[in-house]
């Protein structure tokens, strides 16, 4: 939890107006929560902090790859990510986060740690399914690809399904559809 702190920012001493903090994301950072869903990590991510009288405005902005493997053929690939997320932090009796984009801390806290929303942000930017450029356009060559063109059923030619025996009855039926 050593890695966790440094994300940890001390408001208090902090004047009133805008600040700037940086944030290099690498698997260190991801181990941290256990996650290993990435085979690397080279993110950046931009942290705008403005301090005002009555509530803390935070704008997280990430920017960068993740090497992932791809859902369909598990070669692995470097997937560019960008997204951000705004989060207002305002003070009162209790500490609530129901709101994903309202924190409720405490009167007397004086520092916020902004890793598990970092954490959240880079998670939920990657897609539900990851498929490797070279499936898209056709330019990819695996040994799993291969396997499954190979494995895949193949399509008959209208002549084909034509020429196929059916059954006349069921023909007859298909007569009465057309007849009119």
């Amino acid at each position: 939890m050593k890695a966790i702190k440094a994300y940890t920012i001390q408001f208090v001493g902090l004047k009133e107006g805008k600040h700037h903090f940086d944030y290099h994301i690498n698997n260190t950072f991801f181990s941290e929560y256990n996650y290993d869903e990435f085979n690397d990590a080279n993110l950046k991510v931009n942290l705008l902090f403005e301090k005002k009288s009555t509530l803390l405005e935070l704008g997280f902005s990430v920017s960068g790859s993740l090497n992932v493997n791809c859902d369909v053929s598990n070669e692995p690939f470097n997937l560019d990510i960008e997204d951000d997320f705004k989060l207002v932090v305002k003070f009162g009796e209790d500490y609530n986060d129901d709101n994903e984009e309202i924190l409720i801390i405490p009167h007397g806290e004086y520092q916020i740690n902004v890793a598990q929303y970092i954490y959240e942000l880079i998670v939920l930017a990657v897609p539900a399914k990851k498929v490797h450029p070279g499936i898209k356009n056709g330019t990819l060559k695996s040994d799993i690809l291969s396997k499954l063109e190979a494995l895949s059923p193949e399509e008959q030619t209208k002549e084909e399904k034509d020429s196929e025996e059916t059954d006349p009855r069921w023909d007859k039926l298909k007569k009465l559809l057309t007849d009119k």
